[in-house]
C-alpha cells in the first residue's frame, strides 16, 4: 500500500476522518486557508452575544466553565475570558497519571485569582480501563477523553452554570468532516452529544460494552459514570451549552504557549518524547503510548500533527517537516517524561510481553514493511519501517 500525502502538509490519508481533495490538499489545510474568508469581527461579536445572555442571568456564580488540564491551550484559555471580561469557574478532570509539571502547571492556573475544581475519577477502577482500553480499542488513554468530555457536562449540571468554553474544534483545526469544521460562515459549532458521540475519543467503545464485559469483575454502572455523557432524563430541564473559543477567536497552539509561558506555565527541558516541541502532552504518564498506537494503526503521530500544523502557518517547510517525522516519529514508546515504560506499563498491571502483543495486533500491516514470511521489519532500534517513507 502506498499512502498518499497532503501535497502542503505531512498529514497522510489514513488519518481518520481526514479526505485529501483533487487539489492535494488535506481538509485540515483546506480549513486552514479558509480562515482568510472569516470575518473575525464578526465572529467575536457572536461570541459576546452568546456570553451576555448569560452574564445577564440572575443567581449565576460563574459566567462559564473553562474545562483545564492545566496543558498550554487551557491555561490560554483561562487567560483570554479573563481578558474578555467574564467570571469562568475552571474545572480540572484529573489525568490518568498526573505528571510532576502537569501538576505545576495546574497549581498556576489556580494562581490566576480564580474559582477552581478538580474532580478525580476512582483511580483504581481508571487504571482497569486503561488496561482493557488498550487491549481492545488500542487506546490507554480513552479514559481522558471520555471523562473530559462527560464529566465536565455532568459538572456543569450539578453547579448551575449552563456555558463551558472549550478550546479549539480539532475536527477544525486538525481536518475532519466539513459539517464539523467551524469554518463554514454562520454556523457555529457546538460541542454537544452529537460532536461527543462522533468524535469525543470513544473509538467505538461506549461505557455500557464495558459494563457487559466486566458485570462480575467487581465494576458496577455507578464507577462508570464519570464516562458517560448525560441522558436527557439527567439534563433535565438544564441546558449546557458548549462552544469553541477557536471558532470566535483564531486558533494557534504555538501563540497559547507563548502566552502560557509569560503566565507562568512550566516546560519541559527537551523536546517531549515523539514530538517537535517543548510544551505538549506534559500532564499524563500515559499520553505517548496513546501518540504510538495513532502510528501503529495510521501511520501518522504528533511529529506529523505538529509539523503540519507550522508548515500551514509558514513556521517550517514541508521537506524539513519529513526529516524531523523521520528522526522522530513512530518511536517505540521505551520513556516519557522521565518515565521507563516497563515502569509506565507496571501502572496498569501489564509486562512488556503482554504490551508488544497488543502493539502487533493493532499495527496496520499495510503500511509498514515486512518480509517474505509477512513478519514485520524493525530497524537497528526496534522501529517500525513504513513503505515510502522516502518519498512522502
Amino acid at each position: 500500500m502506498k499512502i498518499k500525502y497532503c501535497k502542503n502538509c505531512i498529514i497522510p490519508e489514513t488519518r481518520p476522518n481526514t479526505e485529501i481533495d483533487t487539489n492535494g490538499l488535506c481538509s485540515g489545510c483546506t480549513y486552514y486557508f479558509n480562515r482568510d474568508q472569516i470575518d473575525w469581527k464578526k465572529r467575536e461579536e457572536e461570541f459576546f452575544k452568546i456570553v451576555n445572555k448569560y452574564k445577564k442571568k440572575e443567581n449565576l456564580n460563574h459566567h462559564c466553565i473553562i474545562p483545564a488540564s492545566g496543558g498550554k491551550d487551557s491555561t490560554y484559555q483561562v487567560i483570554k475570558v479573563l481578558e474578555l471580561g467574564l467570571k469562568p469557574l475552571v474545572i480540572t478532570i484529573s489525568t490518568d497519571w498526573l505528571t510532576d509539571i502537569g501538576r505545576q502547571n495546574i497549581e498556576n492556573i489556580k494562581s490566576f485569582g480564580v474559582d477552581c475544581l478538580e474532580f478525580t475519577p476512582n483511580k483504581e477502577v481508571r487504571k482497569k480501563l486503561n488496561k482493557f482500553a488498550l487491549q481492545t480499542v488500542g487506546d490507554i488513554t480513552w479514559t481522558e477523553e471520555m471523562a473530559i468530555s462527560c464529566s465536565i457536562t455532568r459538572l456543569a449540571i450539578k453547579t448551575d452554570v449552563p456555558l463551558v468554553i472549550w478550546g479549539e474544534n480539532s475536527e477544525n483545526e486538525n481536518g475532519g468532516p466539513e459539517k464539523n469544521s467551524d469554518y463554514i460562515e454562520g454556523v457555529v459549532q457546538n460541542h454537544n452529544q452529537e460532536w461527543f458521540e462522533e468524535f469525543g475519543g470513544t473509538n467505538g467503545l461506549r461505557s455500557s460494552d464495558i459494563l457487559y464485559a466486566w458485570k462480575d469483575k467487581g465494576i458496577d454502572e455507578l464507577d462508570l459514570i464519570p464516562y458517560k455523557f448525560p441522558t436527557a432524563d439527567e439534563f433535565g430541564k438544564k441546558k449546557v451549552e458548549g462552544i469553541f473559543l477557536g471558532y470566535f477567536f483564531p486558533w494557534d497552539g504555538k501563540n497559547n504557549a507563548e502566552i502560557a509561558i509569560k503566565n507562568g506555565f512550566k516546560t519541559y527541558d527537551n523536546w517531549v518524547e515523539g514530538n517537535i516541541v517543548n510544551y505538549e502532552n506534559l500532564d499524563n504518564y500515559l499520553m505517548r503510548i496513546h501518540d504510538y498506537f495513532k502510528f501503529l494503526k495510521y501511520g501518522y503521530d504528533r511529529v506529523s500533527d505538529w509539523g503540519s500544523l507550522q508548515i500551514r502557518r509558514g513556521r517550517l517547510k514541508r521537506e524539513d517537516a519529513i526529516i524531523l517525522s523521520k528522526e522522530h516519529g513512530g518511536k517505540y514508546p521505551k520513556n516519557y517524561l522521565g518515565k521507563d515504560l516497563n515502569e509506565i506499563l507496571k501502572f496498569i498491571d501489564m509486562s512488556k510481553n503482554e504490551f508488544d502483543e497488543i502493539c502487533f495486533k493493532f499495527t496496520n500491516k499495510k503500511i509498514f514493511r515486512t518480509n517474505s514470511d509477512g513478519s514485520l521489519q524493525y530497524d537497528n532500534s526496534g522501529n517500525l519501517i513504513k513503505l515510502n517513507y522516502d518519498n512522502e
